[in-house]
């Protein structure tokens, strides 16, 4: 079976698909049109996010049996078209869990305690504690809106820190021991802070807007790790001017490329502009499941989905 890599990944991905019998081709520099003039010839591809698996990408790949996406997110393939073409899917949310869990964990403590604005202070030559005071965690209640991989990490994580945790979900009976599953309502009354660990999907697109905001009760602090696009930028800034939102811990951003790997290549929208000057807004690029360890459980996590749906055959 030949596979064909569009993106560059841990080598151990490379190497256990090699000992498991299938014969790997990289190319990570071609276009997509470039790569659809040869696509018929695999079987099977691993990407990331370089570009979309569309329709005529998938008319070309006549021979494909499988797509394997390193990462948690399906959101760049054509999906349905893709099943109606008897292609397999495989993604790895299992193989960075952790890592967004423990990233979210340590955006809100940042967030809490004023980290950055207190790091960037001293640096300056200031030393300023009463404007650094910072809040606990303790007694405060956390909702999180998406509870598979990541939300049940960061769940997790919660335990030690004596808040109450609920989540939301569309799929009913999910709440487990770190979490109580509620209503959306439920949560809106009730959350000190919001996290977001849903897909892409169009329920989720635009989701944090205007009206979601004020449907909270209290002031809350939001943190996405998720999709940038779930939340409408223009509608954060807002909520942030006028108090409805308290301060932000930012992995993605709505107006990130498709590949994840570009935000300032263009003109910046008036309303980032004003994001990136609020001094309890938190912002990183879109790291929060990139770590070390993440990048080989990644890579392992679809090996092993890879070969359990074509094993090798016995000699």
């Amino acid at each position: 079976m030949k596979v064909l890599h569009l993106d560059n990944n841990h080598p151990t991905l490379l190497q256990q698909l090699a000992e498991a019998g299938f014969s790997n081709t990289e190319n990570y520099t071609a276009t997509k049109e470039e790569v659809e003039q040869f696509i018929g010839d695999y079987n099977g591809i691993v990407i990331r996010s370089r570009f979309k698996i569309d329709k005529s990408f998938l008319d070309a790949a006549k021979n494909l049996q499988f797509i394997a996406r390193v990462g948690a997110g399906l959101e760049s393939i054509d999906i349905p078209y893709a099943k109606k073409k008897g292609v397999q899917l495989f993604s790895a949310p299992e193989g960075n869990r952790n890592a967004v869990g423990e990233h979210t964990l340590g955006l809100l403590l940042s967030l809490f305690n004023k980290l950055n604005m207190a790091d960037q202070s001293v640096k300056t030559g200031h030393w300023k504690r009463e404007a650094h005071r910072g809040l606990e965690l303790d007694g405060k209640t956390v909702g999180i809106i998406g509870y598979g991989n990541m939300g049940k990490s960061f769940a997790q994580k919660l335990k030690g820190f004596n808040c109450t945790v609920f989540c939301y979900d569309i799929k009913s009976d999910v709440g487990d021991k770190n979490a109580t599953q509620v209503s959306l309502i439920m949560l809106q009354e009730m959350a000190d802070v919001v996290s977001l660990h849903t897909p892409w999907t169009p329920e989720t697109d635009k989701m944090v807007n205007a009206d979601f905001i004020t449907n909270f009760k209290k002031p809350f602090w939001l943190l996405n790790t998720a999709r940038g696009k779930s939340v409408v930028t223009k509608d954060l800034v807002a909520a942030l001017e006028n108090g409805k939102v308290l301060g932000a811990g930012l992995d993605v951003l709505e107006y990130e490329k498709l590949s994840f790997e570009s935000l300032f290549s263009s003109e910046m929208p008036s309303e980032l502009k004003k994001l990136l000057e609020f001094p309890n807004v938190l912002l990183t690029p879109h790291v929060a499941g990139w770590t070390v360890e993440s990048k080989r459980n990644l890579a392992e996590t679809i090996v092993d989905k890879i070969k359990e749906a074509f094993p090798k055959p016995e000699p």
